[in-house]
Parts: structure tokens; C-alpha cells; sequence
């Protein structure tokens, strides 16, 4: 790397962890990550210095994500790919050298690791038919019937139209640790997240609205437009929220245990109703419904960040440790302790893997505050 060029990115860098750094500098960094997939290529000043590594490899990593460079709808762009690619590129040497700085006894105390029993989420689900019969999916498991199969990975539904009278339903459900995709027989597809549950028609009446359950958890939506299907919408509830589409992208976010429904648009639009008040959503808007005080409000937002886990990458924006640990908890099926109520609201910035071993998240967790913590079979307890 030519001189003047590893002192701009030094510069930059430094603009980074102070604060200063501008959108346009900002993008100029991240680019150079996309670019430079080599840590050959990297100034030697990242990876000769420990102290120097602990302050710059993880900043650069809980901070820099593909939210520098906005479009709509960004996830189908290449830049969405390479955004991806750069953070899975700067989330490997970050663990790498946490693991590094761990064995060198560069930081203070060590997490307690007592019969880690913690094991990365899978493709798996429970699907409930309409006469009961409760049937295991799960990569490497076939499952056929007469209107769908399986191959472990995904549910697929045969296209065919019934009859008013002859509506059955199944439900679906995602238990923690797991995440699932499934088709329709109207052709909508639908991205299931850890620890959610959804009740949808085996066909659809053609010609008239086609209406499903999101009854709790987290669905991606790649709906099928009424263009194809007699102009028929489709609706999804969930409690007293409904959201009408006419053929669109949307997320949907409705955990038993938090105390808001979100609703994120990436493409078309869509109608919210709920307890009488309706709003309509452009893409790059969310609707946020308060269960508290039962008000909703709409706000532009960074797709990315909502749908990120689809693609397999968590993505957290000034999040609280505690909000992070309970996204987390989902995907790992693990408890999650804090004796230390000090550190809850500590919040991160940044992307993570979906892949990474718990082990090595906690591991850049820490690396940040130097936050202790100890994993105990399937619980992580934060000292």
C-alpha cells in the first residue's frame, strides 16, 4: 500500500473512533473493506500493535455495515452483497484477533466456559396439518403429501384453488434455535425467524382475499400480487394488526415478549390498521405499534438493519446489550442472566454472523467493554 494512501486510511480510522468522520469519509472507508479483501493488503499498523488492534479492528467492525450506502430496495443490489461480504470479511480477522489477544493474556480476567451445550440455530420447524398430525421438518428429512413437500429446508405447497367450504388451515411453527422458509400455493413466500409461529390456508378461494396469521415472532413477506391471482389482496393479522398488500416486501416483527409490532416495508405498499386507525407505508417507512398505550407511529428507517437476519447476519444499531442478548437468546435457544444490571444498556453498533459460535460473538462483545461473563451449559450469565 503506497504511503499516502495508508495515511488517509489512518486518518480515517482515527475520525471513526472519535466521532468526526463524515458520510462521505465513512463511505470511503467502508469501501476500501470491500476492496481489500486481504489482510496482506492491510497497513502492517493493524496487525503489529495489540493496542492498536483492540481500539481500531473492533471499532471498525461494530461500526461499519452497509447502512453507509443507501438504496431501495438495497437488498437485491450488489452493493447489498458486497456490504455483506465486507462485514462477514471484517467480522473473521475481528474474532481472529480476539481469540489471539485472549491467548496472549492481553485482557483482563477470562470468560468461565463450564459444558458448553450452545449450538448455532438450523432450518427446522413444526408443521401442524388440518387433521392434527404434527410432523418434524429439518434439513435431511423428507416430508410429501398430496398438496406439499418438504426437503428439510423448505415447505412448498402445490398451486390449486378450493372452494369456499373447503378451506383447511395448517400452521407452522419455529421453535428457538431454528428459522424456516415456506411457499404458498398462491406462490408467496414467506422467511420465518427463531421462535415464531404463523397459520395460513393449504389454498386459497381464487378470487377472494387471501388472509394468514403471523400469530407471534418474526416473518419476511414476498408476497405474490393480486395482478396474478383476480386482484384479490392479501392480508396478514396479528392480534388487532392487520396489514393489507396489493403485492410487496415486507417484515413483520411481533414477539410475545416485546411490547411493539413492527412493520417494515422494503418494496410496493401496504395499509397497517389497527384498532381503527389506518396508515399507509412507502418503502424505507416502518410502522411501530405501541401494545402499551396503543398508539402507532410511522418513521423512515434503514431496511437493512430490519431485514438483515434474513440474509443471515444480525444487524444492531445503538442497541442495548440486554436487546441484543434477547435477539440472540432466539437464534441460540440459550438463557440469558445479567448479575451486573450495570451493563445492560451498554449498546453496540455493527453486524455479526448468524454462523459465528456464540463463543466468538460474546468474544467481541467483551472485547469492547471488557465485559465478563460465563457460559454454563445452555446460559450465559454477564458478571
Amino acid at each position: 500500500m503506497r504511503n499516502k494512501n495508508k495515511k488517509l486510511l489512518l486518518k480515517l480510522i482515527k475520525k471513526l473512533i472519535d466521532g468526526s468522520i463524515t458520510k462521505q469519509q465513512r463511505n470511503i472507508l467502508f469501501s476500501f473493506f470491500v476492496n481489500n479483501q486481504s489482510i496482506s493488503s492491510w497497513p502492517e499498523e493493524f496487525s503489529n500493535k495489540m493496542d492498536v488492534e483492540k481500539r481500531i479492528f473492533n471499532k471498525v467492525k461494530l461500526e461499519i455495515n452497509v447502512k453507509s450506502i443507501k438504496t431501495i430496495p438495497f437488498y437485491r443490489k450488489k452493493i447489498f452483497k458486497k456490504g455483506i461480504a465486507a462485514s462477514f470479511l471484517i467480522l473473521v480477522t475481528v474474532t481472529y484477533l480476539v481469540n489471539h489477544k485472549i491467548q496472549s493474556n492481553k485482557f483482563n480476567g477470562h470468560p468461565i466456559i463450564v459444558n458448553n451445550n450452545i449450538k448455532i440455530g438450523i432450518d427446522k420447524a413444526t408443521l401442524t396439518l388440518e387433521d392434527g398430525t404434527v410432523v418434524d421438518l429439518e434439513k435431511g428429512q423428507h416430508y410429501n403429501s398430496d398438496h406439499l413437500e418438504s426437503n428439510g429446508a423448505e415447505l412448498i405447497y402445490k398451486a390449486y384453488h378450493a372452494k369456499k367450504a373447503e378451506v383447511l388451515y395448517n400452521y407452522l411453527t419455529i421453535p428457538r434455535g431454528g428459522q424456516y422458509h415456506v411457499v404458498l400455493s398462491d406462490g408467496t413466500q414467506i422467511w420465518l425467524n427463531s421462535e415464531s409461529q404463523i397459520k395460513y390456508p393449504v389454498s386459497f378461494v381464487d378470487g377472494e382475499t387471501r388472509s394468514m396469521e403471523l400469530i407471534y415472532g418474526e416473518a419476511y413477506f414476498d408476497v405474490s400480487p393480486s395482478s396474478k391471482h383476480k386482484g384479490a389482496d392479501f392480508k396478514v393479522s396479528n392480534n388487532n394488526h392487520e396489514v393489507r398488500v396489493l403485492g410487496t416486501e415486507f417484515n413483520i416483527k411481533a414477539y410475545n415478549d416485546d411490547n411493539t409490532i413492527r412493520t417494515t416495508l422494503v418494496e410496493g405498499k401496504v395499509e397497517i390498521n389497527y384498532n381503527g386507525i389506518n396508515k399507509i407505508l412507502i418503502p424505507n417507512q416502518q410502522s411501530n405499534i405501541n401494545l402499551e398505550n396503543k398508539k402507532i407511529t410511522v418513521s423512515s428507517i434503514d431496511v437493512y438493519k430490519e431485514i438483515s437476519w434474513k440474509e443471515g447476519v444480525f444487524s444492531f444499531e445503538n442497541m442495548a446489550l440486554k436487546d441484543i442478548m434477547k435477539v440472540l437468546s432466539r437464534w441460540y435457544d440459550i438463557e440469558v442472566v445479567f448479575e451486573n444490571k450495570d451493563i445492560e444498556n451498554i449498546t453496540f453498533n455493527g453486524g455479526l454472523k448468524k454462523k459465528q459460535s456464540i463463543v466468538d460473538i460474546l468474544s467481541i462483545i467483551k472485547s469492547m467493554n471488557n465485559i465478563n461473563y460465563e457460559i454454563n451449559n445452555k446460559t450465559v450469565i454477564f458478571k
